[in-house]
């Protein structure tokens, strides 16, 4: 996979024309070197396609991987200039989805869905991955049971607080002596030594 480096910076003049057509060819001007219909800008992968018979282009999208930009092309060339358009990926063709019309709505649905085709398999693995701790969280915080909620008590946590903030309460104060030995038995507390 060619790595996707941030746009070159722009000349702001060019001495001559075979300056202007060799920085056209290079790898740093953003074209892929292999796949037709396809960028790199801001370290992502563009992709978009020009309308037959008109000046306007239909964009397919922003991917992480050249693969999954030029499967989106791909896509849109079958549906807008037939069968016998030259593909990047002419093996996979088959397993990518048809639009339902030429409609660019329709071709852009359909891109995404033969770009997620090829979606690296480690990437989507990492998706998946935190997509479940996304729902672990979710499943957490409805595991939470307000009671202030839940029994209409809406200054439950204020009442605790202020409970905790009163003093103890007194503990009765002692039996007197002529209880003792009720309490401690007939003998005594000292009679046993």
């Amino acid at each position: 996979m060619i790595p996707c480096m941030a746009d070159p910076p722009k000349k702001a003049t060019k001495t001559s024309s075979s300056a202007a057509s060799s920085s056209a060819s290079s790898p740093t001007s953003g074209k892929h070197p292999i796949y037709r219909g396809i960028r790199c800008r801001s370290g992502k992968w563009v992709s978009e396609i020009r309308q037959p018979r008109k000046t306007t282009r239909i964009w397919l999208g922003t991917y992480p991987s050249p693969e999954m930009a030029a499967a989106a092309y791909d896509v849109a060339a079958l549906a807008l200039k037939g069968a016998h358009v030259p593909l990047n990926l002419p093996d996979h063709a088959a397993s990518f989805p048809i639009p339902a019309s030429s409609s660019p709505p329709d071709i852009r649905r359909a891109a995404a869905g033969a770009a997620e085709l090829m979606r690296p398999k480690e990437a989507a693995a990492a998706e998946e991955a935190a997509a479940a701790e996304d729902a672990k969280m979710v499943s957490e915080m409805h595991a939470y049971v307000d009671e202030e909620e839940l029994f209409y008590m809406p200054n439950l946590l204020v009442d605790m607080a202020e409970g905790m903030l009163v003093s103890p309460p007194r503990l009765a104060s002692p039996p007197p002596p002529e209880e003792w030995p009720e309490i401690f038995g007939s003998d005594g507390l000292w009679s046993h030594f």
